[in-house]
């Protein structure tokens, strides 16, 4: 039984042209654990990680939006309220799946801190975007009123963003550890709910969003997981990608990962963390893999059959 930390994308939690609802959006998770479901029926052992961009971005426009009647929710808050309600999404469909297969086994969301650096450089660049567009002067209003930081979006209008620092610990990896003896754990959702850690040892939330794939890959490190599986929209990590000559990659060391990179072939906030959490992973576990594939594909890349798997050499 090999153990493995799943990663699971956007497009495993709502279709680009799905309303953006909640049941539209259980809908699309009931789809995606029938893939998971297969991935445990296959004799592996599941820790689960996801996404949050989308939803968390909606709670906060629903919590501003509603400031009249009630006060805005501080955004660590937003976060652990996706966190809750797309594990319960995995969950819920998640146990379906398994039963459908005669598979007895336990599924569990864990709300899961992960502590950052409050020196981390990402606090003074946030470039994450959250939430909805604005003209000039509605993003003038926000700067101006609550502190945001907002940019200009690809000519669309103006966002609020928020830092994305590197995850350091997670708090409840203890927890985790107990739990994946028994159940398949959903743990670090959105990345983790990021938090400081204070001279006294105290916890505090702080306004940011850490990318699922290095939450996925520091809790493959601790949970000691065979193999990292980063579940994306395309089947293969691709060089060149929209040009004449795009190449799909079978296979990279991390030497030509770490060369595609500093080549620019990997977009940030899409490929590239992708691509480095993988890197990440390999360094710190040279006999172990990284595998990048589609969800669909995600049995076939585990037999060896498509998929980019990164490995140390």
């Amino acid at each position: 039984m090999s153990k493995l930390v799943i990663a699971l994308g956007g497009n495993a939690l709502q279709t680009k042209n799905s309303a953006p609802t909640a049941e539209a959006q259980l809908e699309v998770v009931k789809q995606t654990c029938e893939y998971v479901a297969e991935l445990s029926a296959g004799g592996h052992e599941l820790t689960i990680v996801h996404g949050n961009g989308p939803q968390v971005g909606r709670i906060v426009l629903s919590s501003e939006t509603a400031k009249d009647v009630v006060p805005p929710m501080p955004f660590d808050v937003c976060g652990a309220m996706s966190q809750d309600y797309i594990g319960y999404h995995i969950q819920q469909a998640l146990r379906q799946s398994l039963a459908r297969r005669n598979i007895n086994l336990p599924v569990v969301s864990l709300v899961t801190q992960v502590v950052v650096d409050k020196a981390d450089p990402a606090f003074k660049n946030p470039t994450k975007p959250i939430g909805g567009f604005y003209t000039k002067e509605e993003a003038d209003q926000l700067v101006a009123e609550k502190g945001y930081d907002v940019k200009e979006d690809a000519g669309r209008g103006y966002r609020r963003v928020v830092a994305s620092p590197i995850p350091k610990r997670i708090v409840e990896i203890e927890e985790v550890k107990m739990l994946r003896d028994k159940a398949i754990v959903v743990t670090c959702g959105g990345g983790g709910i990021p938090v400081i850690e204070n001279d006294d040892g105290s916890l505090e939330g702080v306004a940011a969003v850490i990318d699922k794939d290095f939450a996925a890959e520091l809790l493959a490190e601790q949970i000691d997981a065979d193999a990292l599986v980063i579940l994306t929209e395309v089947e293969k990590v691709a060089i060149n990608w929209g040009k004449p000559d795009q190449k799909s990659l079978d296979h990279m060391t991390l030497e030509e990962a770490k060369k595609y990179c500093e080549e620019g072939h990997f977009a940030p906030g899409s490929m590239l963390p992708k691509v480095q959490a993988g890197m990440k992973f390999v360094t710190a576990n040279p006999s172990k893999k990284a595998i990048i594939t589609s969800l669909d594909k995600a049995i076939e890349a585990l037999n060896g059959k498509t998929g980019t798997v990164i490995t140390f050499d």
